[in-house]
């Protein structure tokens, strides 16, 4: 098993981190470290939604969401031949806004090599997803 996890603080309500993360169809927007994300069903995320996400240097990847509390966190699971990948995204509050932790959990059988062989990868593209989660939480919201 290989384990990568990131936290950081936003300065922004809960609510506002947990609609950026949330809405997965737009992570392209705010995080180099996706290509794309399509939920195969439309509507909002919930137990069961599936989507395919595709990420740069990366084969697509079919991710099922196995858990999730409307506005606290989701976990999403995605399997290959030996490999299992958990993803989880959490939102807490703190005093001055909100903390997110995201982490990714690689088991099965070639989990700890494929997670060795991508490390540095993982780190970029989590620092990235967090990186970018703050920035377009933080976005003053223009209204017209």
């Amino acid at each position: 098993m290989r384990h990568f996890s990131i936290t950081v603080d936003i300065a922004a309500p809960a609510d506002r981190v947990w609609a950026v993360m949330s809405d997965v169809e737009r992570w392209h927007e705010w995080t180099p470290s996706i290509t794309r994300v399509t939920l195969l069903r439309k509507g909002a995320l919930a137990v069961g939604s599936r989507a395919l996400v595709r990420q740069p240097k990366f084969p697509p990847a079919l991710w099922r969401v196995t858990e999730l509390v409307p506005g606290r966190s989701f976990t999403w699971v995605s399997v290959a031949p030996g490999l299992r990948v958990i993803g989880r995204h959490a939102v807490e509050l703190t005093v001055n806004g909100t903390r997110a932790v995201l982490t990714l959990e690689l088991k099965g059988m070639v989990g700890g090599l494929w997670g060795r062989l991508t490390r540095g990868i993982t780190e970029r593209y989590i620092a990235f997803e967090a990186a970018g989660l703050k920035a377009r939480s933080e976005e003053t919201i223009v209204r017209h």
